[in-house]
């Protein structure tokens, strides 16, 4: 069993394992299921979200009409063949905005950790998948390191927007993907945790903002900041960098800034972007309210 990011690497490097080998065993542990019934759980999961990711490529409307078609955009962008940087890093924007468009419209996600993160952890893996041709079997081998790392963060600190801000929640998922991103791409337990203290801690004291209340803007969008902030991590990651600040201390760190935001910016819709001119406007628009 592991309690904190320093145990989960000094287990995998004990057993000379992934770190996705060290939570498939606990999970086992704890949940008395069978390492079949786990397998194939996490491979229903994989299922959403390729079905998610797809289905928002092809273009969604949120129910409110605020937000939609953008993961569409991305695409065509990337068949024009112009963009900018990388391919695989624009896929992994699309993917990620796609799985939160399809969550705004009611649709089917896979939490990671949360419905309004859901898009992150997807984002990375998907387009990475791809690049690195990683197999069916790699690929629930990313999602069992990125559980392990949400893990420790949900009983040390908080996943949730309300109770510390979107540090808990985009942060966390930034984390998450970028030490699982490390993995994939043959890094050690160690690198992995730098790649997740690195990303999480890019991301400390972010509000959580949400316009007219509704887990779209700016959600939708910092899902991508989210997906881009993980690979960045990733990158140092593997080239050596290190976090200063060990995994464990920056996720206690979250916690203390969590606990003393404001409850204006901890999914209210009151404060940050959601109490500007025009966050106020579509608040009124759309529900007749004063914020």
């Amino acid at each position: 069993m592991f309690g904190s990011i320093e145990e989960l690497v000094q287990l995998a490097q004990k057993k000379q394992c992934k770190i996705a080998e060290i939570m498939i065993a606990q999970e086992i542990r704890t949940s008395g299921r069978s390492r079949i019934e786990i397998m194939n759980q996490m491979t229903l999961n994989l299922e959403t979200m390729e079905a998610a990711a797809a289905k928002g490529i092809q273009g969604v409307r949120s129910h409110s009409g605020l937000t939609g078609y953008d993961a569409k955009r991305l695409q065509a962008y990337l068949d024009s063949k112009t963009v900018l940087t990388d391919t695989t890093f624009v896929k992994a924007l699309c993917y990620a905005v796609a799985t939160n468009e399809v969550n705004a419209a009611m649709g089917m996600i896979c939490a990671t950790p949360t419905a309004g993160s859901a898009g992150v952890v997807p984002g990375v893996l998907l387009a990475f998948r791809e690049k690195l041709q990683a197999s069916q079997e790699t690929q629930l081998e990313f999602l069992f390191t990125a559980a392990a790392f949400g893990f420790v963060t949900a009983n040390n600190a908080m996943i949730s927007g309300a109770e510390g801000g979107c540090q808990a929640e985009i942060g966390s998922a930034s984390g998450m993907a970028a030490a699982a991103l490390v993995e994939m791409a043959g890094g050690t337990p160690e690198q992995a945790s730098h790649a997740f203290a690195i990303a999480l801690n890019n991301l400390i004291g972010l509000a959580c903002d949400p316009v007219a209340g509704l887990v779209e803007i700016p959600c939708i969008k910092r899902n991508a900041g989210g997906t881009s902030n993980a690979i960045s991590a990733a990158e140092m990651a593997l080239a050596g960098v290190e976090s200063e600040i060990p995994a464990d201390e920056v996720v206690e760190t979250m916690y203390r800034v969590g606990r003393s935001m404001p409850a204006d910016i901890r999914e209210t819709g009151i404060g940050g972007l959601a109490g500007t001119k025009t966050g106020k406007r579509i608040a009124k628009e759309l529900f007749g309210i004063e914020r």
